[in-house]
């Protein structure tokens, strides 16, 4: 992982960077302004940029100052992205709560306690690696739909919800690249319980309470890399390469919860008088096309969740 200490301060720098290059992480480098660190990660210029997975960036600097600093590179797609964890010798909440206004991730105290660093640093390079994950997914994804012979966003983006439609989960699944060899691959299958019976009775068009489901699951795997699609009966999947039952389900569970606290109304459901949802998890070690009935078989055991009342998650092995 590569890691840019941004420091007015010279032995700042010097003490993060030895702090950082102790703990095996062996490309570091350095700047000592916000106009030296736009030179390196090419803002402004012509300058090739250098590769950036964290910046550890200090908020007391002369001339442009962190909060600054840190506004002007997230405005960069770039590194939209990249963690910023800000380092401040301040105590008032007012600088802290521009800093994450300016677009900043964490942020840590001088004197610098190496723990801490370390901590903050492995977090923040854990959340890189997964986003980087999931925009692979993505382009992965979009690989697909071209490969389809249709270029068309349109006929491969559910435009109410945002999300893949349902068949791009089944060709990523058919693609053996995604898929560590011999690993467990979950598939999740998630439908909103009563969904026919609210609209119905709240004159609410079905497109609107599946875009608001959709928006959650979203913000839900948004730091994750899991691929997300929807069919056009409104059953969300989502495909978790590598990843084990238990965590799956401990997904799962977030998922549910996260329809829960949208607080739809819904006198309808059994369960609760909001919106609720039905969730099935199904993980296997299989390959190739036998990853397909993981799904068939997550979408078939959500009738039998809803038959029993919803609101709830039923993990199954394959």
């Amino acid at each position: 992982m590569r890691i840019l200490v941004i420091d007015d301060s010279e032995d700042g720098r010097d003490l993060a960077e030895a702090m950082l290059l102790a703990a095996g992480y062996e490309h570091v480098s350095t700047a000592g302004s916000a106009a030296e660190a736009y030179h390196l990660l090419g803002i402004g210029g012509t300058a090739d940029p250098i590769a950036i997975d964290l910046i550890l960036l200090d908020i007391v600097m002369p001339g442009v100052d962190g909060i600054e600093a840190c506004a002007r590179i997230r405005s960069d797609r770039r590194y939209g992205t990249v963690p910023i964890i800000m380092v401040t010798a301040l105590g008032d909440t007012d600088s802290l709560s521009n800093a994450f206004v300016a677009g900043a991730t964490d942020y840590i105290t001088k004197p610098v306690n190496r723990i801490e660093l370390l901590a903050r640093a492995r977090s923040a390079l854990k959340l890189k690696a997964e986003l980087d994950r999931r925009e692979a997914r993505e382009i992965e994804l979009s690989r697909l739909a071209s490969k389809s012979g249709d270029r068309r966003a349109s006929n491969w983006i559910d435009p109410a919800t945002g999300l893949f439609a349902g068949e791009m989960a089944e060709a990523y699944l058919l693609a053996d690249e995604n898929f560590p060899p011999g690993s467990e691959t979950s598939v999740i299958a998630l439908e909103i319980d009563r969904l026919s019976a609210h609209q119905a009775t709240m004159k609410q068009p079905e497109p609107a309470i599946l875009a608001r489901v959709a928006g959650a699951v979203r913000a839900t795997v948004a730091a994750v890399g899991v691929v997300a699609a929807i069919y056009r009966d409104g059953v969300i999947v989502l495909v978790l390469p590598d990843q084990s039952g238990v965590s799956a389900t401990k997904f799962g569970e977030t998922l549910r919860a996260s329809v829960a606290k949208l607080g739809i109304a819904n006198p309808e459901a059994i369960a609760a008088h909001h919106v609720t949802a039905s969730v099935a998890v199904v993980t296997g070690r299989v390959n190739g096309a036998g990853r397909i009935p993981l799904l068939t078989r997550a979408i078939a055991t959500l009738a039998e969740i809803t038959a029993a009342g919803g609101d709830r998650v039923v993990p199954q092995c394959a």
